[in-house]
Order: C-alpha cells, then sequence, then structure tokens
C-alpha cells in the first residue's frame, strides 16, 4: 500500500460548474442555483461566452470560466472549437458536478464531461427543440441527439412533464432515467404587493390610466411570436399599447428583421428592449400574452401570473403549465394573428374578467412556480447522484445531517475507498496505476482473513477510513497469488512504464524485507468536510485494538517524513519514531512503532 499514508494539505472543495451558452443564461435564470452552492459551502462555477453579466456573477461569488467559442447561432466550426475550449476546461479543472443546460451545451457538454471523467454529470432539459409538428428530418435530429447524449449523463432534469412523459414514451431517455424539475421564480420579486405603484411606472412610461397596456417579454426572434403580435396589434382600438420587452438576439437564424421593427413601431408598439426593472413593468400592464411557437417552460409567462396578471397564451407546452384556460387566462391556437387580437380585446374590454383571472394567477404561482422548490430539487439530485455512485464523501457538511458511524467495510466499499486513497493520499505511486487497480488492491484488502478495513459512514457511504493488516509481507503474497493478473491488466498500460515498474518492485520489496514489524496500519484518510471531528484519532484507536486482538504487539505505520500533522495524529494514538527508511529513492519516511 501507500507508505505514507495521510492527506493532503489543501481541501477539495465542491465544485459545481452550470455549463451554458452565454452569461445572460447564468445571471437571469441559473442565478439561484448558483447561489444554493455557495450557501452549502461549494464553490460555483459558471461555463459560457463572456458578456457584460460576468462582472454581476463574480459579485456574487461565482466564478466564470469563458467559453469564447460558444455562440447561440448554428455555426458548427464555431461549435467544434466550443466543444474543444470545453474538454481542455474539463481537464484543467476539477469539478465535482457539472450541469449542462440544451440546446448545444446540453449535447456535447454531457458527452465531454462523461469522457473527461467528471464525477456527476446533470442536464436540464428545458424543452425539446422541436414538435411533433416539425419536419421528420427536423424531429429526427433533435430525438436522436438528446437520446445519444442523455446516455452519457448521470441524472436528466425535464422542466415540463410533458416532455417528460413524451421522451420516456419514444424511449429517448433511458428506461429509469428522467426527473420532472418544473421551474420557478422568485416569488419575493415578482409580488405585485411590493413593487413600485402602477400609476408612477406608467407615468414614467408616458402612459395614460385609461389606456390598455398589453405587455409580452422575450427574444426578439419569431418563434417567440411577435409576427402574430404586430399583426394582431394593427388590428387593436386606438387605446390600446403594446410593449415588447428583450433583447435582440442576431445570431439565431429566425431574428427578426429590421423592417419588421421599424413597421411595428409605426403601428404603435413600443420596444423596450432588454429590461432588469421587469417586475415593475408588469405593474404597468394589464394583461400579458405570450403568442410563441415553441416554448420549454415561459419564465416571463410564470413572472406575469405571479405579478397577477392574466394571459394570453398559445396552446404549446410549457404555456398549458402556466394557464388554465377561462381561469388566469385565455389559451389560443398557434399563428393565428386574429385569435390573438380576439383575445387581446375580449379581456381588454372586461376590466371583471382581468381582476378575476390576475388573482387567480397569483394564487397558481405560489402554487407551482416557487423557484425554492426547484433549487431544493437540484441540490437533492446532487446529493442522491454521488452517493448512489459511491462518491458521497465529495459532497461538502451543508448537504449532510448525518452523524459518522464506525463500521467495517464492505466489499461494496472498495469503489469509495480506491477514490478516497487516490484524492487524498498525496504522495506513493499506486494511485498513478489508475483507479481500476486502486478498486482490485482495495478488494483484495476487504477480503483478506488478516485485515482490518474500518469506515466512518455519515448515511452518504464511506467518508473516512483506516486499513491495517496483521502481516504485510502476508498480504502482498496473498494479493500477487490470488488478484496479480486482475492488478496487471487494471493497471494496463502505465504499469509497463519503467519509472512505474521500478517503484511497483520498490513497493512490494518493501512488503517482503521491511519485516520486523509485520504488522502494518496501511492508509487513513478523513475527507475534507468530515475534518476536524476527531474521525482520524477514533478510526486509529480502533484499528489498533482489532490488530491487537488479533496478536500484534507491534504495529508500524510509515508516513512521509514532511507530513508532519499526520505525524502528530500517529503520536497521539501512542505511535512513537522508530526512524526513517526510503522505501522509494530519495523520498525519505518516517517509520512509527505503536507497541502493547
Amino acid at each position: 500500500m501507500n507508505r505514507h499514508a495521510g492527506s493532503k494539505g489543501s481541501d477539495q472543495s465542491f465544485r459545481v460548474a452550470h455549463l451554458v451558452t452565454v452569461d445572460l443564461s447564468l445571471r437571469f435564470l441559473l442565478l439561484p442555483q448558483l447561489r444554493a452552492v455557495s450557501e452549502v459551502g461549494g464553490e460555483p462555477v459558471g461555463v459560457s461566452a463572456p458578456g457584460r453579466w460576468v462582472e454581476e456573477l463574480e459579485a456574487e461569488g461565482i466564478r466564470h470560466v469563458p467559453l469564447r467559442s460558444s455562440t447561440r447561432g448554428m455555426n458548427p466550426l464555431a461549435d467544434l472549437r466550443a466543444a474543444w475550449e470545453l474538454w481542455r476546461i474539463l481537464k484543467t479543472e476539477e469539478f465535482t458536478v457539472l450541469h449542462t443546460h440544451n440546446p448545444k451545451p446540453g449535447l456535447y457538454g454531457r458527452i465531454l464531461g462523461r469522457l473527461a471523467g467528471v464525477p456527476l454529470v446533470v442536464n436540464t432539459l428545458h424543452g425539446l427543440y422541436a414538435t411533433e409538428n416539425d419536419r421528420f428530418i427536423k424531429r429526427a435530429v433533435v430525438y436522436t441527439a438528446e437520446a445519444v447524449a442523455s446516455r452519457f449523463s448521470h441524472a436528466e432534469l425535464l422542466q415540463n412533464p410533458e416532455d417528460l412523459e413524451f421522451c420516456r414514451r419514444r424511449r429517448i431517455l433511458p428506461r429509469g432515467k428522467g426527473k420532472l424539475l418544473g421551474n420557478g421564480i422568485d416569488l419575493k420579486r415578482f409580488d405585485p404587493s411590493t413593487v413600485g405603484s402602477r400609476t408612477k411606472v406608467r407615468a414614467h412610461l408616458g402612459l395614460d390610466e385609461g389606456q390598455i397596456v398589453v405587455g409580452m417579454v422575450g427574444r426578439l426572434v419569431a418563434e417567440k411570436g411577435y409576427p402574430e403580435l404586430f399583426e394582431a396589434a394593427r388590428s387593436l382600438p386606438d387605446n390600446y399599447v403594446v410593449l415588447a420587452i428583450g433583447p435582440d438576439d442576431p445570431e439565431k437564424s429566425d431574428a427578426l428583421p429590421p423592417e419588421m421593427l421599424a413597421e411595428a413601431e409605426k403601428s404603435g408598439v413600443r420596444f423596450l428592449g432588454m429590461r432588469t426593472d421587469i417586475e415593475d413593468l408588469y405593474a404597468a400592464m394589464d394583461l400579458f400574452v405570450l403568442p410563441s411557437h415553441r416554448e420549454g417552460f415561459p419564465r416571463a409567462a410564470m413572472e406575469a401570473a405571479a405579478m397577477g396578471l392574466p394571459l394570453v397564451v398559445t396552446d404549446i407546452r410549457g404555456c398549458r403549465q402556466v394557464v388554465d384556460h377561462g381561469v388566469n387566462g385565455l389559451i389560443i391556437p398557434p399563428r393565428r394573428p386574429d385569435a390573438l387580437a380576439d383575445a387581446i380585446i375580449k379581456l381588454g374590454e372586461d376590466e371583471t374578467s382581468r381582476r378575476t383571472m390576475g388573482e387567480a394567477s397569483r394564487r397558481i404561482a405560489e402554487e407551482r412556480f416557487d423557484e425554492r422548490r426547484v433549487v431544493h430539487t437540484v441540490m437533492e439530485t446532487y446529493r442522491e447522484g454521488l452517493v448512489a455512485r459511491g462518491l458521497g464523501h465529495l459532497l461538502p457538511a451543508g448537504m449532510v445531517e448525518g452523524v459518522p458511524v464506525l463500521r467495517p467495510a464492505t466489499p461494496q466499499d472498495a469503489s469509495t475507498l480506491a477514490r478516497l486513497h487516490s484524492s487524498h493520499i498525496g504522495t506513493g505511486f499506486l494511485p498513478r496505476l489508475g483507479l481500476r487497480f486502486m478498486r482490485v488492491l482495495y478488494r483484495a484488502l476487504i477480503a483478506w482473513r488478516d485485515s482490518v478495513v474500518l469506515v466512518a459512514d455519515d448515511g452518504t457511504g464511506p467518508v473516512a477510513y483506516v486499513a491495517g493488516v496483521v502481516d504485510v509481507g502476508d498480504f502482498y503474497r496473498f494479493f500477487l497469488r490470488r488478484y496479480g493478473l486482475q492488478a496487471a491488466l487494471a493497471a494496463l498500460p502505465r504499469a509497463v512504464r519503467p519509472q512505474n515498474l521500478r517503484r511497483a518492485w520498490e513497493t512490494f520489496r518493501y512488503g517482503q524485507e521491511h519485516v520486523d514489524v509485520p504488522a502494518e496500519l496501511l492508509a487513513l484518510v478523513v475527507a475534507p468536510r468530515a475534518r476536524r471531528r476527531g474521525l482520524a484519532l477514533r478510526l486509529g484507536r480502533h484499528l489498533i485494538d482489532a490488530l491487537a486482538a488479533a496478536g500484534a504487539g507491534e504495529i508500524k505505520v510509515v508516513v512521509g517524513a514532511d507530513n508532519l500533522g499526520a505525524v502528530a495524529a500517529y503520536r497521539a494514538m501512542g505511535f512513537s519514531e522508530a526512524g526513517r527508511i526510503e522505501v522509494h529513492a530519495g523520498e525519505e519516511s518516517e517509520v512509527l512503532v505503536w507497541r502493547a
């Protein structure tokens, strides 16, 4: 085993990266989820194209990693460059979780995250980018791409229940994978009782109290239904004002042409651009419209509902989850400007219906759209995913409630112990042979009759462990005889490197030649979140008692001579210095011995 038992000097943090196309999504869609990682003691990271919102993210304590080739438009060469950039990021950064978001980052991000060995890859499907009404070729490409990418993630979160049912029925998701996430907003921010007064906001916008204000929020692309809104606006009475709130999106293939915008402006549509005071603008509206062609789960519609507005939306998935027809708004067929105009006028002329539906909208928002529930589901997905993979020790203390209890290790613990060893024992060469080799080694150690392997389990799996043997020479002979071929195959091709061959011989020679004290404490590791609880001392003393009960009158431990913290811990267990050796040339180790 590793002759330098102990832990690395610096803790590895719980690092969660959200991968999106542009920084606007991090700032306005994912900020609560990023904040939640900070609140439990982890490090949130945003990966996207850099932009104007990076400064605000960093002011929140969120580190941003630029993905400079990332674009919203269809650009295969840029997408390939972005994928290559992401690969280099993943090989450099030590992310615990990579959380991808569709469309494009959700496809290449899941695949690259899994190939790069990120412990947990999670994807949120915000909405399928093809409907059953689209052309066959588009549906085939979108559904196939999602089906392939979903095989690489560990967890799939879907915002829309219709998408979840569809993906399961069409086998786009693997059997048993897929959880309903829903969508949510900050109900405190979007609360009509706390925002600026309707009169003041209208006065600031130059609007009269007698006007009927119709609002829409969304990127200026055709998919959102702006062409239908502009056509409908031409048939509205003179006392109706249409507000279009949202940024240009010139990279998208369906970006609205300048001449269409100019024509709409002539007909009375007011373009307010990208706004951060959107809650005040909702307060100025009489009703909200979203004549979209495709949605996942529209945030703007949820915000408008929370602000107590009646809504007019199209009969598509996503919108159907926000509006109950006749209760808090009207649902109309998509791509029908005449139906849109009729619905706007119907609500505009009926103040009582607007008020009743607005009250229902607020109730529905409170029942369905609380972002705290969404954040909780995301964090639970991280916890459950890591625990299920035997990686519960990577969780921060803020996500764990259990008190560690000591128990004997089982064969099922071998993978976790191998990961703990590889991640937190700072010296020695065995981890260089790879995680598969380390799993074999720990399976052998747990299986051997004269070994003692104890773990501290806090309900998420082992967060600390200690391993020792009655006779280290006997253990290595057992290991070579029973597991030698399996271990060699697991270590290929790393094992054939000359330096590793030499160090392997030195390690096993140590096990054969240094038998003056055959019993040995081989490894003691405590994950960062479980430190400062006295676990190392408890585990060490339990191991000493167990080995002594098996007949060991002396027990040695070998630790890096410069690992002063480990040396002090072993002294507290009753070990005393017995000299120095060089298991590997040029690397001094301290030998400490416990005597009955």
